[in-house]
């Protein structure tokens, strides 16, 4: 399988893997290639919604101890991070109703200048050079929300 993390450098003297020695360098990608990094992209996003983790908005108001139409509206508001579901409706990450983490959200989606549910997830489950390679959530995990907020502030939208 061919790696899908593709990056070309955009000056023109620079060469492809795949061109041959005749053909004028490019730093775009084929259709096939990008049809391939986008299967790869919606593979990896179905297997994230279908994680262990990620519950469906009933468990989450079961978990927080609401109704469906609050979480909802929790993630409408930036109070919850809800990643949308290709038919209808969200999944969450259930980690996010711990107490530790649950004060945090709202900050979060503030300091970083948005309430999509997958850059959020990104952002909290990517190791960041900032936390000496630590994922967000981790960091937040160990108390250190005022540094990943102060993170967050810094790549915000």
């Amino acid at each position: 399988m061919r790696d899908s993390t593709m990056t070309y450098p955009s000056t023109t003297s620079a060469r492809r893997p795949d061109e041959a020695p005749g053909e004028q360098a490019t730093p775009y990608v084929s259709a096939s290639e990008t049809q391939a990094l986008l299967r790869s992209s919606l593979a990896a996003r179905n297997a994230r919604l279908e994680a262990s983790d990620m519950v469906n908005t009933d468990q989450a108001a079961k978990l927080a101890g609401t109704t469906r139409v609050t979480i909802n509206a929790w993630i409408a508001k930036g109070r919850a991070i809800g990643v949308p579901r290709m038919q209808r409706g969200f999944r969450l990450p259930a980690w996010q109703f711990e107490p530790m983490l649950w004060d945090v959200i709202p900050k979060l989606t503030k300091a970083l200048g948005t309430l999509d549910g997958w850059t959020l997830l990104a952002f909290l489950e990517t190791p960041h050079g900032g936390l000496g390679g630590v994922p967000p959530r981790q960091a937040l995990e160990q108390g250190q929300a005022d540094r990943v907020l102060a993170l967050a502030s810094a790549e915000g939208l």
